[in-house]
C-alpha cells in the first residue's frame, strides 16, 4: 500500500458512497487508477465491504451497553459453540474475545431498559455455557468510531 491507497481508504471510510471520479480528484489519480486501486485493496481483503453510518439516536436506540460474559470453560468446544451462538443474534451488535476478568465483551444498542431485559431474556441468556454476565450502560457517547487509522 502506498500513499495512494491510504488516502482511498481514508476517503472511503469519511464517505463510502462518492464516485470514482471525486475519489480520484481527492486522491490525485485518475479515474481508471482510482478504481483498479479499490479493487485491488477489495480483492486483497483489506475493503471488506460497504455501508452506511447510522444515527442510533435518530432510531430510537438510546441505550448502549457492554455486557461483559465469562465461560463456565474456556475449553475450545465451549467457546466455538458460544461464538456460534453470538453469530446468529442479530441484537449483539459486536463481540470480542477479551483478556482480563471476562472472556468476552459484547455490544448491545436498545431503545430503552425495557428493551434491554428483552434482548437479555431472549438472547444473551440463550447464549451456551455462560457463568455470568456483567451489564454496564453508556451514559453519553465522547467519540463514536468511524474506521481504522490508514498511517
Amino acid at each position: 500500500m502506498d500513499s495512494i491507497d491510504r488516502a482511498l481508504l481514508r476517503a472511503l471510510q469519511e464517505n463510502s458512497s462518492r464516485s470514482i471520479a471525486d475519489l480520484a480528484e481527492i486522491v490525485g489519480a485518475s479515474s481508471s487508477s482510482c478504481h483498479r486501486r479499490i479493487k485491488s485493496l477489495e480483492a486483497a481483503g483489506i475493503i471488506t465491504g460497504y455501508s452506511a453510518l447510522l444515527d442510533p439516536q435518530r432510531l430510537g436506540l438510546k441505550l448502549h451497553a457492554f455486557v461483559e460474559i465469562s465461560l463456565e470453560s474456556q475449553s475450545r468446544t465451549s467457546m466455538e459453540r458460544f461464538e456460534a451462538a453470538v453469530a446468529g443474534f442479530d441484537d449483539i451488535l459486536e463481540c470480542h474475545l477479551t483478556s482480563g476478568n471476562a472472556d468476552y465483551i459484547v455490544r448491545i444498542a436498545a431503545h430503552d431498559l425495557e428493551h434491554f431485559d428483552r434482548i437479555h431474556r431472549g438472547c444473551l441468556s440463550l447464549l451456551p455455557g455462560v457463568s455470568s454476565m456483567r451489564s454496564s450502560f453508556a451514559i453519553r457517547t465522547i467519540k463514536r468510531g468511524k474506521g481504522y487509522p490508514t498511517g
